[in-house]
């Protein structure tokens, strides 16, 4: 009777620790809509007749000046650049960059670095082959010409740039065999890791740090684990089939856990990161769950680095405007300010046959915990 009884509880434990790693395809998290309220939306750019799209920001060391840059065209075009002194409540007209920047062939990524001497610069990426690179050591107002980094190339380069605990910066991007080499014939799915030891300036040969026998994993979007002491990587499913990936890494990025689905309330593309003053998470995307009322808008999910580490859910979505085209929206900039105010910044077709434009969108988590407060009184 014992024997039976201990192999009942062993039986129940089982299915429980099953329904716990259970992959759902939606989410039933509450999602909080901040897509009419337009006094928290500026507009950063827009140009009639011409389509803005895919923006990255920066925030600089003073805490208020932001940069944003961002192609003329879908994913390529020549880059833009527009200057923010307050936060991002209001944006400079277009500034020159140079000649070079209109040959772009891919979104722009741009980042803040510091060299092992303590000089600060801003690296800026441009990606397909081979990728190439621009910085500026005067917090932006003048550049270098884009020039290749290495005999290789990749897509969405580079998606993340982290520094290491030795003072080495780790750069990441994929590739689906057409640009790596110039082969320009598509194969599988490849994420790369590339390292910077003098701050940015020049960049090592990369190595594979992820793959999938099925799975098209892309867009490594980088968070660490409050501790510092483990790397997230969350990673778009380029073929619809599954859900977003997650991978981890508890040694700075040598070695990596093997990827599997996150739940759909984080399945997305071009996750962007940051920590809330009070140690949450928020994580904005292009809305790719297959099982959401939301799909193809721009949104944000709000939880916890354990949630994501245990496959939960987290605690809410946000929908921060909604996409009038498809699934032609985010790839999100994002910023903290002291404040703790959120400045989320990226392109969507926000008008009805009209094309898209770029705009940020302010918010604090104590704004979201109110409205969902609200919103479980009225259930």
């Amino acid at each position: 009777m014992v024997r039976l009884t201990n192999w009942i509880i062993t039986l129940m434990l089982l299915l429980l620790l099953q329904g716990c790693g259970k992959i759902d395809r939606g989410y039933d998290i509450p999602i909080i809509d901040l897509s009419a309220e337009t006094h928290r939306q500026v507009v950063v750019d827009r140009e009639s007749g011409q389509y803005l799209g895919h923006p990255t920001t920066v925030l600089l060391d003073d805490q208020k000046t932001m940069i944003a840059v961002y192609p003329k065209g879908h994913g390529r075009g020549p880059i833009v650049m527009k200057r923010s002194t307050d936060g991002g409540m209001t944006w400079s007209e277009r500034l020159p960059v140079p000649e070079n920047w209109a040959t772009s062939q891919e979104v722009p990524t741009i980042y803040r670095v510091t060299d092992p001497q303590g000089k600060g610069r801003l690296i800026m990426f441009s990606g397909l082959y081979p990728i190439r690179m621009a910085y500026s050591e005067d917090d932006g107002v003048n550049w270098t010409s884009l020039e290749p980094i290495g005999d290789y190339g990749g897509i969405v380069a580079m998606s993340s740039v982290d520094r290491l605990k030795n003072g080495h910066y780790m750069a990441l991007f994929h590739d689906d065999g057409r640009f790596f080499e110039n082969a320009g014939v598509r194969g599988k799915f490849k994420v790369y890791k590339t390292i910077s030891t003098d701050g940015g300036l020049t960049w090592g040969q990369p190595e594979i740090i992820a793959e999938h026998e099925t799975a098209h994993l892309c867009e490594p979007g980088l968070v660490r684990s409050p501790d510092g002491n483990q790397i997230a990587l969350l990673l778009r499913e380029n073929s619809r089939a599954m859900n977003s990936f997650v991978m981890f890494s508890d040694d700075e990025g040598e070695t990596w856990t093997k990827p599997r689905e996150v739940q759909g309330s984080l399945t997305g593309d071009r996750h962007t990161c940051k920590y809330a003053p009070d140690g949450r998470l928020v994580i904005t995307f292009r809305d790719m769950a297959h099982e959401s009322p939301t799909r193809g808008d721009w949104v944000a999910w709000v939880g916890t680095y354990d949630d994501i580490l245990h496959g939960r859910q987290g605690q809410y979505r946000i929908r921060i405007m909604d996409n009038k085209k498809g699934e032609d929206c985010a790839y999100p900039g994002l910023e903290l300010l002291p404040d703790g105010t959120f400045i989320a910044t990226t392109y969507g077709h926000w008008e009805e046959g009209e094309m898209p434009y770029v705009v940020s969108v302010r918010f604090t988590l104590q704004e979201i915990d109110e409205k969902a407060a609200s919103l479980s009184q009225t259930k």
